[in-house]
């Protein structure tokens, strides 16, 4: 058995971000549990040089200055998106959430790790502002935008929706973090996803407010009714 996969990039290029595949057969990937690693196409051609050489090759896998720790508290972060309805990547990252929730909040009680959410967007070119399709993904002036959740424009929630919801949820984290308690964003986010999802219709700001009260958060730090208020917590 490997004790490591090293995938090594097909291209002399910068290394990027891996994601998952979306082709057939992703069901085997889940039990995949050995290290892996990406590395850049020469120094793949390198060790694979010296293998074929018949040279001795070890690889030693180290990641303790890869992670930033000025403070012995492993700094992490999760880029992540409230969009409960874009299919497998939607409910395998809410899976995820579910599933470390309470391991993520004793780390963050603890002292252990410092956590950091991070929301993907996008903009809409100067030159496509006023067009349907801005409007309906975007706010701020095409600033801050998403991808339509049911692709179909006219129904369902907007692009705008899930921005919307992302900035509540960036609030929620700055608030809970300014009080001294940043494990309070895995319940707001745990919470929201059970209790306003997008085919019940509660995927709404009326809804986030509930949920916030109910987890007993300071409500007038936060001021989520209207989007264009949210845009501070940035």
């Amino acid at each position: 058995m490997a004790s490591a996969v090293l995938v090594v990039d097909d291209k002399s290029e910068p290394l990027i971000t891996m994601d998952n595949p979306d082709d057939a057969g992703t069901e085997h990937l889940e039990n995949i549990t050995i290290p892996s690693v990406l590395i850049t196409k020469k120094l793949g051609d390198d060790l694979k040089k010296s293998a074929e050489n018949g040279d001795m090759v070890s690889v030693l896998l180290d990641w303790r200055e890869s992670l930033p720790h000025p403070d012995e508290r492993v700094e992490y972060e999760f880029w992540t998106n409230s969009n409960d309805e874009c299919g497998p990547k939607c409910d395998m990252q809410m899976d995820f959430v579910k599933s470390f929730r309470g391991t993520a909040q004793i780390l963050e009680k603890k002292g252990y790790t410092q956590f950091t959410p991070h929301y993907i967007t996008w903009y809409c070119p100067e030159a496509f502002v006023v067009s349907k399709q801005c409007k309906s993904q975007c706010i701020n002036h095409g600033r801050y935008c998403a991808p339509d959740p049911e692709q179909d424009f006219s129904q369902g929630y907007d692009g705008k929706d899930v921005v919307v919801q992302n900035l509540h949820q960036i609030c929620v984290f700055k608030a809970a973090n300014e009080s001294g308690k940043p494990w309070l964003w895995w319940d707001y986010v745990h919470d929201f996803s059970i209790r306003c999802p997008m085919k019940e219709k509660k995927y709404t700001p009326e809804c986030a407010v509930h949920v916030i009260k109910s987890l007993g958060m300071s409500f007038g730090t936060l001021n989520l009714i209207h989007p264009n208020i949210s845009l501070f917590c940035f």
